[in-house]
């Protein structure tokens, strides 16, 4: 694969420093900004970033400002948010800006490569079969989201859309929990009672497609989500 430049924008000297130095070593190439107006003006200036992550508390242009100008501009470059908030409600200000995901601080650095590749696979940039296409691997399953496949070894499984971006958003956060409000909004664009209950169903009917290899799950995480465990 060719490499990837990616925009760092993190104004703790120490975590920017420790970001770069580490993602640099997995490959990526890293522009480290210190602010959100530095960011800016870097982004700007480059037209080849793959991918923008984005502290959301910085002085002089906060992340999710920065994310709203960059999006005026660029409606398709993946962003991925750092944040030392859990609360829900700024996930999912994150997600109505235009993000594609966040990390909580305090986080282990392997989840924040996991989370980078998972938004590069799903953006294009990434591991993909012979034809371009992305491709998640689910234990004994292959599932190809453009094409709404889950296919084994016994046979192929066509999915609805809605289960297809339900699967793929599982996949995304592959052995994490993934906030059920977050999915609603993102899919359901609403996550009203009703919505909620249509989700179940369709979490019931993925657990079907999955039940053939017994190391797949679809768990409930009581009051927050799910989890695609894969291990």
């Amino acid at each position: 694969m060719d490499e990837v430049k990616i925009l760092l924008a993190e104004d703790d000297p120490n975590l920017g420093k420790i970001l770069k130095t580490f993602l640099e070593a997995k490959g990526f190439k890293v522009d480290l900004f210190i602010n959100g107006e530095e960011a800016l003006i870097g982004f700007h200036k480059n037209n080849d970033y793959k991918i923008l992550v984005l502290d959301v508390m910085m002085p002089i242009m906060d992340g999710f400002t920065l994310a709203s100008n960059v999006r005026k501009s660029d409606s398709k470059i993946p962003i991925l948010f750092l944040t030392a908030k859990s609360l829900e409600e700024d996930k999912l200000k994150g997600f109505e800006i235009g993000g594609d995901d966040y990390i909580t601080k305090p986080f282990n650095m392997e989840l924040l490569l996991a989370r980078l590749n998972a938004i590069l696979r799903r953006s294009g940039v990434g591991n993909k079969d012979n034809e371009g296409v992305v491709i998640y691997n689910i234990g004994k399953f292959t599932y190809n989201y453009e094409h709404q496949k889950l296919t084994s070894k016994t046979g192929e499984q066509r999915l609805t859309s809605k289960e297809a971006e339900l699967m793929k958003m599982l996949c995304d956060h592959e052995n994490e929990v993934l906030d059920r409000r977050i999915a609603l909004n993102k899919i359901w664009k609403d996550d009203s009672y009703f919505n909620a209950r249509s989700m179940d169903v369709y979490i019931t009917k993925l657990r079907k497609y999955l039940k053939e290899d017994e190391t797949v799950q679809i768990i409930n995480v009581h009051g927050i989500g799910f989890k695609l465990l894969t291990r």
